[in-house]
């Protein structure tokens, strides 16, 4: 399945836990087979680590934050020339195919 959304692109939540709703960060990491990603600073979850020694080192015990994956379909892409939340289109240009938003067809993928 092609997915429309990248590593590094700011998304916002748009359905889920109350607290995460209507934020908006960047995505970390992108899990296409999964159909989930990562966004920074959403969907944070709390991991108990006990004390671990492995080759020597020590882990020290205590409560690790994390990001959790989010599904895909819950997070909206966020134009950057219009910053409105938006769907995305492509479009094919001399062998290329480059993101469009569809609200004010500026491309996504400009550098």
């Amino acid at each position: 399945m092609n997915v429309k959304i990248r590593k590094g692109d700011l998304v916002e939540i748009i359905t889920g836990r109350d607290e995460d709703r209507n934020k908006r960060g960047e995505i970390i990491k992108v899990f296409p087979d999964e159909h989930r990603v990562i966004v920074q600073g959403i969907n944070m979850r709390t991991k108990h680590q006990k004390q671990v020694q492995t080759q020597g080192r020590t882990i020290k015990p205590g409560k690790v934050r994390f990001e959790a994956p989010i599904d895909i379909s819950n997070v909206m892409l966020v134009c950057p020339k219009c910053s409105k939340t938006t769907r995305v289109g492509l479009v094919r240009e001399a062998e290329k195919t480059q993101r469009v938003c569809k609200k004010c067809d500026a491309l996504i993928d400009e550098k």
